[in-house]
């Protein structure tokens, strides 16, 4: 793997303007024990509310480092200036990050000058590409507990994102793929596959994050199976440039009733 272009610590080859313009989009996520919104993940976005997806299409190998860079700090400034009072969860590619040390400059620079904590912030491993070298995402990971960020791992059972990546990697987040949620409150084969998960992240102390919910009902189930942090539509879908709205009365009534089962 090539590596970065440093100069005075940072690194010049996840600099520089992009040919193309973005924004982002927020959608919580929510922890049902306690009935509050705990974070929000920030998604890119065209200025015309294009899909994350055509923005990454956009940035073709010559500019994924710095769409990279420059997705987190958007994210972070943007976070800021909407008052965001939670932590912030931001992707990233981990094949765009040549060296961790040198690559993380401009997300401390731009928490240090807009006042945000180093660890109100999380880092989601994005895997639309298959890691070439897992031993340096390990060290990304490091770096970035030492530097004092959470990790989470996206997407877990379904692409990329597998079973087998957890005998290198230590996120502190996993974060469980639509594939598995959908329809979990009247699938079994889905209820025993979540179940082994949840046993799986006590062991390895890590949070589980439930993806894509979109009903009620599969709300109440993974809350009662033990997964009280979830995210979806069920909730609130992305809003650009703003956060969502008051969600208190639907994740204290949610809590009522999981707790009374």
């Amino acid at each position: 793997m090539s590596q970065c272009a440093r100069v005075n610590g940072s690194c010049h080859r996840c600099e520089g303007e992009l040919p193309f313009e973005f924004t982002m989009a927020f959608q919580p996520i929510v922890d049902l024990s306690l009935a509050r919104i705990v974070t929000y993940e920030a998604l890119a976005r065209g200025t015309k509310g294009e899909s994350a997806k055509s923005m990454i299409a956009k940035a073709t190998d010559g500019l994924r480092y710095r769409f990279d860079q420059a997705c987190r700090v958007k994210a972070i400034e943007m976070a800021s200036a909407l008052g965001m009072q939670t932590d912030l969860s931001i992707n990233f590619l981990p094949n765009a990050v040549h060296e961790p040390e040198a690559c993380i400059q401009p997300t401390l620079a731009a928490s240090k000058r807009v006042g945000w904590p180093i660890h109100r912030l999380i880092f989601e491993i994005t895997e639309t590409e298959r890691v070439h070298d897992r031993q340096h995402l390990c060290h990304i990971i490091d770096t970035y507990h030492f530097l004092g960020f959470q990790t989470a791992l996206d997407d877990f059972g379904n692409g990329y994102a597998n079973l087998d990546l957890l005998t290198d990697l230590t996120p502190d987040k996993l974060k469980i793929d639509r594939e598995l949620v959908v329809r979990c409150d009247s699938d079994h084969r889905r209820q025993v596959l979540l179940s082994a998960i949840i046993s799986l992240a006590k062991k390895l102390d890590m949070t589980l994050i439930a993806e894509g919910v979109e009903t009620r009902a599969e709300a109440l189930w993974l809350a009662r199976a033990g997964i009280v942090c979830q995210q979806g539509f069920y909730f609130a879908k992305p809003r650009v440039n703003a956060l969502s709205v008051d969600l208190t009365a639907r994740l204290q009534a949610l809590r009522h009733e999981f707790k009374m089962a």
